[in-house]
């Protein structure tokens, strides 16, 4: 990286993207979150506390900066109005208070975060409005879906990734890595922490299916306790173990769609994703993941502080995004952009490639010489 480059976080939770900005020496100059618990944890571990109610800054308070950061809410997106120009569409959401930050700033770079329905909400509609209303600020937003577990965790997140330049660059994907870790390499064995065990409810649903389950069988479980009018009630509750090890409970007639009730994986395979308000459990073990487990889930490291209770640290590891990918994204980023500065967009293809050619023959020169 050729030179220093500042960045902002916004709607920034505990941190996620400011890890990233470190790792890529990119200096934080402003964060913004209004989750009071998310400030805290922030302060803990970067030592200031983010800016409240993005709604209440105004842009031109915010200092000068290369590169936005934003795992911005997504609420629905208002189509009422004339729609003339990106405020009738995107007004009253969150999305709003980036546009009117990057109308004012201009930055070179944009990196957004956002849940994978966000590629299918409102029939793609609201996708649609992000990229045009990119678009018409004057940037070529390119956007992807991808999962952690490509990407050295084990733990399938598939979120919407967005980077965008003010230049029409040729922009390339982080590359899968080959093969994937596995719980087992995350877990602390010897914690026996009864906060974490699986309620007996659970477990006897467990105990249950083994007892009574032959590979590939699909056991169904006694439902006389849900009320007849219930979809438990009516079509009941079933398991099923597949072949990677996780056990699945679901709801639905065997003819028809099936509804997941519960996940449980396994020491030797992958988590299901971590939520707000769920936190994976393994059927194994017999317990969920502690906070520490958690943390190595999401890619923070061990000794990233929570000064908050453990509801809350799930809760905001939940929300949080899963660092590894941040990093190889922005890494990929800031190169392209740094490419562009090299060999501007407006040159011909094939005027690049001489350039390139001219630089080897330079070098080839210059070791001749030697």
């Amino acid at each position: 990286m050729k030179k220093k480059y500042k960045g902002i976080d916004l709607f920034c939770g505990i941190g996620g993207f400011r890890l990233a900005m470190n790792s890529s020496q990119v200096e934080c100059v402003f964060s913004s979150d209004n989750d009071k618990f998310a400030q805290q944890t922030y302060e803990a571990n970067f030592h200031e506390v983010p800016t409240g109610d993005i709604k209440a800054v105004d842009e031109k308070d915010i200092p000068k900066f290369d590169i936005l950061t934003a795992g911005f809410p997504c609420q629905p997106f208002s189509y009422a109005g004339e729609k003339q120009g990106f405020n009738d569409e995107v007004r009253g959401t969150l999305f709003f208070d980036v546009c009117r930050i990057l109308e004012y700033h201009k930055p070179p770079m944009v990196f957004l975060e956002n849940v994978k329905g966000l590629k299918s909400h409102d029939k793609g509609k609201t996708l649609q409005t992000v990229l045009d209303t990119l678009k018409k600020l004057g940037y070529y937003p390119h956007w992807t879906i991808l999962s952690s577990l490509d990407y050295g965790l084990p733990q399938k997140r598939e979120r919407w990734y967005c980077v965008a330049f003010r230049t029409d660059v040729d922009f390339e994907w982080p590359k899968p890595i080959k093969g994937h870790p596995v719980l087992r390499d995350i877990i602390e064995m010897n914690d026996r922490n009864p906060s974490l065990a699986i309620s007996k409810f659970e477990l006897d649903r467990i105990d249950y299916h083994f007892a009574n389950a032959k590979p590939g069988d699909r056991i169904q479980h006694d439902n006389s306790k849900y009320k007849p009018n219930t979809k438990k009630g009516k079509y009941g509750v079933f398991s099923f173990q597949k072949t990677d090890g996780s056990l699945r409970f679901h709801v639905g007639d065997p003819a028809k769609t099936q509804i997941q009730e519960a996940f449980y994986s396994c020491l030797d395979t992958y988590a299901s994703t971590i939520i707000a308000n769920r936190t994976p459990k393994l059927w194994d073990i017999r317990r969920k993941l502690s906070v520490l487990e958690s943390k190595r889930l999401q890619g923070f490291p061990d000794d990233f502080v929570f000064p908050v209770s453990d509801a809350q640290a799930y809760k905001q590891l939940g929300n949080s995004v899963s660092v590894p990918i941040i990093v190889k994204i922005m890494n990929n980023m800031i190169k392209t952009y740094e490419k562009s500065l090299e060999y501007p967009p407006n040159c011909s293809r094939l005027t690049q490639q001489d350039l390139i050619i001219r630089e080897l023959e330079e070098k080839r020169r210059s070791w001749a010489d030697s």
